[in-house]
């Protein structure tokens, strides 16, 4: 009995990858490219080994590996994340994207393209691969570092735009031409449905997985993930998006739940899985005819992607605010193209609207830039720190002063205050008022209609069940109508006093504006049901205002009880998250204990400095603090020596201080009694949004002078950094182990303190956190 092709085919797919796979491993290079290879050696160019039947099928496996790749995205992107990127992280990555995309088309038109295929190379050329650097970052040893945290930010930024990009272009490539009108539209209906499945998702998600939780087993939980994913995926294509965007949205909402850093764990064997077979149909696809008949274009595009890439981000980081050498080690860091870029250049193929050329280029440069970022990445440093010695002193001088300007005007400014407390709230009330008009209008009513007067439902304007899902709509937007024209001026207690004050004063204008977004929302209701003389400022305006009127009392508490429930589920995640690190808040991070010693003056480490007595590399402890008598050393030096009677305040599990002990306080028993230090300690800070420390990296928060320590541990959701380097940048949610006065510590807690300006930051010298 001979097996169908397909298992013959997937059977040759996954022994190409495995074994290419062990071998890029075992050779230190990215798997990605290894899988790329594999493609190649069994597909239709490679005639010395058994290739592939039906690429049909596995184009169609390759697609649900696009698939299951979004929706991993997603799971680690979430809505909140993008509160977090800032401003660096936006301005970044749009300026660089708008290079790329800008330079792949003039260098498409030179060469001789068509206009869809140069605006498709430049899409492909924009978008920078997140696998790659991930992993370049984690072989080095960079994540939080702070250029490393510039760059997962734009990374971010990326994975929306190149999300925005799928459907701009395939709204292109099916009109056939380039219309302002045509993107302003497409743009508009993404925000649209992006919002409202994101209210969708935040309200009805927690419900369901609270429901069902007694039976949500991992075999099950994986299963109602996998359902989702694809449920979201025919939506988004009946929609008119593609199933990437479906994908990428419900891991998005599913990642904002309480069960997401589960599903995340779950799905990661399904999508590696899936995603090889995807970058092996993608090596199918590898010609080295067309590879050498146009090497000359390969070479360019790939010093295009390297250069542009290089100098767009080091340039978009540089307006943003960063300083010189974070900006050049970003740029470094971007320059490859990577899997959104295949999904892009297999969208041109698909809809048959591209160059056959471009996709089997486009690889060429992907696999040749693959190479080249672990060691753009790994001298970036230096080639950074050359460049800058390069620059005249005027020229840093200005660029620091900059930086420093850009880092000061963080504050929020009226614009964007009225944003926070007005804005965000009319936007997303707009948003589920279209939708149940929208709703009653084009799916209920044919619904309804459908068994009674046929299909053409939707034509007959003037009928009775017309006026009946009218009144649907009406009832159902009310509490979210009310919600836009009756707006509550702030009080005392909601912000502080002068923010109270400024919002007081803009209450007027902002009335008078609400009132015309009111207007014109209940005028877009009445015109998709109504006859249009019913819809005229005359006969709408006194009804509306009457019905607000008599009516709020049942409008207000239903409205305050959606809104409460939404923002509960919103939170839900972040509560818990906080909740299991404050359970932790009397413990040492990671069983390890903070512990005080008196060196002997028998003991062989006297008269050493830390650096010589290797402390750290002999028993695995963080020598935290020396004190010696009223003088402290937070954090000591490497060069710092250790005297008798010295106290030495070290952090370890209980093996690794029993084992120091024993070197440390070598025939002691005549030696002067230690006496405990209730002042020093260990203790947790919890950063929220609003913490001074959101933002700055370790060594510019100065913890040495406002509680006399250091800060030792920082976690971060799941990850753990012990002994952070002074570099790292600091995030809400992130719990901070300082060693330091306890007191000091607790105001650190309640943001009771006053903080050091950028400006004084910068002014002080880098300490050794080594940890010796």
């Amino acid at each position: 009995m001979d097996l169908p092709e397909l298992i013959v085919d997937l059977g040759l797919i996954l022994m190409a990858a495995a074994v290419m796979t062990l071998l890029f491993k075992w050779l230190k290079q990215p798997i990605v490219l290894g899988y790329l290879i594999a493609g190649f050696l069994v597909g239709p160019h490679f005639h010395f080994l058994p290739t592939i039947h039906d690429e049909e099928n596995i184009h169609t496996w390759s697609q649900i590996g696009v698939i299951f790749m979004l929706f991993g995205l997603g799971l680690e992107f979430s809505f909140r994340k993008l509160t977090h990127v800032g401003k660096t992280a936006a301005i970044t990555a749009t300026f660089e994207i708008i290079c790329m995309i800008v330079a792949g088309y003039v260098i498409g038109r030179i060469i001789g393209w068509d206009t869809m295929s140069s605006l498709f190379l430049g899409a492909i050329l924009s978008m920078s691969s997140t696998t790659i650097i991930v992993k370049a970052f984690s072989e080095q040893n960079l994540k939080g570092i702070n250029f490393a945290s510039v760059v997962f930010g734009v990374l971010i930024v990326e994975d929306l735009i190149a999300i925005l990009l799928l459907v701009l272009l395939g709204s292109i490539a099916v009109t056939q031409h380039l219309s302002g009108t045509a993107l302003i539209s497409s743009s508009l209906k993404l925000v649209f449905f992006l919002i409202l499945w994101f209210l969708l998702g935040i309200y009805l998600l927690p419900v369901f997985f609270r429901i069902c939780r007694k039976v949500l087993t991992d075999e099950i939980l994986l299963i109602v993930a996998m359902a989702l994913c694809f449920m979201m995926v025919i939506v988004a294509v009946k929609v008119g998006f593609s199933a990437a965007l479906g994908a990428f949205v419900m891991g998005s909402l599913l990642a904002e739940t309480v069960k997401g850093s589960k599903i995340e764990e779950l799905i990661v064997p399904v999508k590696d899985l899936f995603s090889a077979i995807f970058f092996v149909s993608v090596g199918l696809l590898i010609d080295p005819k067309i590879l050498v008949e146009y090497f000359n274009i390969i070479i360019l595009l790939t010093a295009i992607t390297i250069v542009g890439k290089f100098f767009g981000t080091a340039i978009g980081a540089l307006i943003s605010g960063c300083n010189v050498k974070s900006s050049m080690q970003s740029g470094m860091s971007m320059a490859q193209i990577g899997e959104f870029s295949f999904i892009i250049a297999s969208l041109g193929m698909t809809l048959k609207v591209t160059d056959a050329r471009l996709y089997p280029i486009a690889v060429a440069v992907s696999a040749i830039t693959t190479f080249t970022t672990p060691y753009l990445i790994k001298y970036s440093g230096v080639i950074a720190d050359s460049l800058e010695r390069r620059i005249p002193e005027r020229v840093k001088q200005s660029l620091l002063r900059y930086e420093l300007t850009m880092r000061d005007t963080g504050k929020r400014g009226i614009v964007g205050l009225i944003w926070k407390v007005h804005g965000i709230k009319i936007l997303l009330n707009s948003v589920i008022i279209v939708a149940i008009t929208l709703a009653c209008r084009y799916a209920a009513a044919p619904f309804i209609a459908a068994p009674i007067v046929g299909e053409n439902f939707v034509q007959t304007q003037t009928t009775i069940l017309n006026y009946i899902m009218w009144l649907a709509a009406v009832i159902l937007s009310a509490p979210f109508v009310w919600a836009i024209f009756i707006s509550r001026p702030p009080r005392s207690g909601d912000y502080d006093t002068e923010t109270v004050a400024l919002l007081q004063r803009l209450y007027f204008g902002v009335s008078i504006v609400r009132l015309f977004i009111g207007f014109a929302l209940v005028a877009f209701i009445f015109s998709n049901f109504l006859p249009i003389y019913a819809s005229s400022g005359l006969i709408l305006i006194p009804f509306v205002v009457l019905a607000l009127v008599l009516f709020s009392n049942y409008f207000e508490p239903v409205y305050h009880k959606i809104e409460t429930q939404f923002i509960t589920h919103l939170t839900e995640k972040e509560k818990e998250e906080i909740a299991s690190k404050a359970k932790l808040s009397n413990l040492a991070p990671w069983n390890v204990t903070l512990t005080e010693f008196r060196l002997s003056q028998n003991s062989s480490l006297v008269a050493k400095s830390l650096k010589e007595a290797k402390l750290r590399n002999r028993f695995g402890v963080i020598v935290a603090m020396i004190e010696r008598g009223n003088v402290r050393f937070i954090p000591p030096k490497g060069e710092d020596l250790l005297l008798p009677f010295d106290k030495i305040f070290m952090l370890g599990t209980d093996a690794q201080l029993a084992a120091a002990r024993n070197e440390i306080e070598k025939d002691q028993a005549n030696e002067p009694e230690v006496t405990e230090v209730e002042e020093i300690g260990l203790m947790p800070v919890l950063l929220d949004a609003e913490h001074p420390f959101v933002g700055l990296m370790v060594l510019e928060c100065g913890i040495r002078e406002l509680a006399g320590g250091l800060i030792v541990g920082i976690e971060r959701g799941v990850r753990r950094q012990l002994n952070p380097m002074p570099e790292m940048v600091l995030e809400a949610n992130d719990l901070l182990w300082i060693v330091g006065n306890k007191d000091s510590i607790k105001q650190l807690q309640n943001k009771r303190f006053e903080f050091t300006s950028a400006t004084n930051i910068y002014q002080n010298t880098m300490v050794d956190y080594s940890g010796y």
